[in-house]
């Protein structure tokens, strides 16, 4: 049996998975690396944005492109407004205390995932890609559109890590996360960026979803893998790294994508936990993550 087309395809599946998650587990990360929480509902946000790029997308007789390219605008911007409300209602309110959040949040992701089920429904509902085109590869023909969720991933990344690093915004944000006491005290208002950070992180997760909706369909239990492949992908790189952040991504969608192809899908996911506890155990800060002072 010739090898070679069937790893190129588990390759490539790998790559858009990697791609996919980056962006989901860079939302999660960043709301741990900042604001010290945990936020469960993570993957409900996800769903969130999938099913309101359905709503957007279905509701408007407009070419797919142009329905697809709005709710690539609409969808992160309503699943923002979501997180930020939830974040001044709630989290605020518990004094953003680890353990009183992380049952906060379990509630927030029931709660959002029962008005969806009421509202959207339990099937499966796809929306059209923006384009059709297929590039021919050596063996076999591959999707253009995947191609460019790969090609959006990275250009999204680079934006992420140029705000992060290169800007005012991203200064203050590191600031916020390396001693949110002294960054108080040199008046930078922390409570407003727990608020904007947590509602950045959700718009992340939420542009993952309408990247990937058009290949993976809108669900309304769509966001319980990817909220168990960002934790595991977080825990890997370390909680708070952009680069642990895209590492693991592209090792934990790799490996997914290679194995579910010669092996099966739940082969792949033991050796993503077991992966997990063998970083816990050797490196518990993660692989790229700072080391507890």
């Amino acid at each position: 049996m010739d090898l070679g087309p069937f790893l190129m395809l588990a390759t490539l599946e790998g790559l858009l998975q990697a791609a996919v998650l980056t962006l989901i587990a860079l939302g999660l990360s960043l709301v741990f690396g900042v604001m010290r929480i945990v936020n469960v509902a993570h993957g409900e946000f996800y769903m969130l944005g999938a099913v309101i790029a359905w709503f957007v997308a279905s509701l408007l007789s407009l070419h797919p492109a142009i329905g697809f390219f709005l709710a690539l605008v609409i969808s992160p911007l309503l699943v923002g407004v979501v997180a930020y409300g939830s974040e001044r209602l709630i989290l605020k309110r518990l004094k953003y205390d680890p353990e009183a959040t992380i049952v906060a949040t379990i509630g927030m992701l029931y709660i959002i995932q029962q008005v969806v089920l009421i509202g959207f429904g339990p099937d499966a509902r796809p929306v059209e890609a923006p384009f059709y085109y297929r590039i021919r590869l050596p063996w076999f023909g591959y999707s253009a559109y995947n191609l460019f969720v790969m090609g959006a991933a990275i250009v999204l990344l680079i934006g992420c890590w140029y705000i992060l690093t290169r800007t005012r915004l991203g200064l203050i944000m590191r600031a916020t996360q390396f001693d949110s006491e002294t960054a108080q005290a040199f008046g930078i208002p922390v409570d407003k960026v727990y608020g904007y950070v947590f509602a950045a992180g959700a718009m992340l997760a939420a542009i993952a979803a309408v990247l990937i909706v058009p290949i993976r369909q809108a669900h309304y239990l769509m966001g319980l893998d990817p909220l168990l492949l960002s934790f595991i992908v977080v825990i890997i790189g370390g909680l708070g790294s952009l680069r642990g952040t895209v590492v693991a991504a592209l090792i934990i969608g790799l490996s997914d994508g290679i194995i579910s192809v010669f092996f099966s899908p739940t082969l792949a996911k033991m050796l993503s936990t077991l992966l997990v506890a063998l970083v816990l155990v050797f490196k518990p800060e993660g692989l790229f993550g700072a080391k507890a002072r």
